[in-house]
């Protein structure tokens, strides 16, 4: 298919993004290490399929802080909630290609405080809705084959199985076979809709369980689903 008219995006930067439940902001290590540190270290189990941590001590993670707010291609986004004022987690832009106009969320570190909470699902609907309304045309989310809980995650987000690489890396001395899935443009309004419906707090009752899942919303939108799952 020809795009006639494709003349490429504008790099996605790390900016402010606001939500009912968290907000996210561009790593800033002075005044958000701390508090990410504190949240990080009550399960060291959360760094498993990451290729870094995890951190011994606070100098040892803002010291990576400070590596990651440097690396090419990547935007890092400190998450932080509403109604606490904490900060508890941490993702990201990666693979940012403006002149295809592609990027992919990743380096996922949730605490155990944002880890299966509706905070954590609209940090990532927020990274989403950024890059498509910015113009791009595909997000992926790519994870360890063996990590079965992001691939629950992807896919209950509406990302659409697309197959794995198969010996793709080597991460702390162990083989990784990679997960892809992605979600396109075309997909996107149909998806909005979906996580602007759960996320709606008329979707929740008294108690905060949810009335509607997430992912039966976005099942009627995927592509393809991931047969692993």
């Amino acid at each position: 298919m020809e795009l006639r008219d494709w003349r490429g995006v504008t790099p996605l930067i790390a900016t402010e993004l606001v939500g009912r439940t968290v907000r996210l902001a561009p790593i800033d290590v002075a005044r958000q290490a701390s508090d990410l540190f504190r949240a990080n270290a009550v399960d060291d189990a959360m760094w498993g399929f990451l290729p870094y941590g995890p951190f011994s001590s606070e100098a040892g993670y803002h010291r990576w802080m400070r590596e990651a707010i440097d690396m090419d291609g990547t935007e890092f986004f400190a998450v932080q909630c509403q109604d606490t004022g904490r900060f508890v987690g941490v993702l990201s832009y990666l693979n940012i290609r403006s002149d295809h106009g592609t990027v992919e969320i990743g380096h996922v570190a949730f605490s155990k405080v944002l880890q299966q909470t509706t905070g954590a699902t609209e940090a990532v609907y927020l990274l989403m809705k950024h890059a498509f309304e910015a113009g791009y045309r595909r997000v992926e989310w790519k994870c360890d084959s063996a990590n079965l809980p992001s691939r629950r995650a992807a896919q209950r987000f509406g990302f659409s199985y697309e197959g794995i690489f198969r010996q793709h890396q080597v991460t702390k001395g162990r083989n990784r076979d990679t997960a892809y899935f992605a979600a396109i443009d075309a997909e996107w309004p149909a998806l909005s809709a979906a996580f602007s419906g759960w996320l709606a707090p008329s979707n929740f009752d008294a108690d905060g369980t949810q009335r509607e899942r997430l992912g039966n919303l976005t099942a009627l939108v995927r592509a393809a689903s991931d047969p692993s799952i």
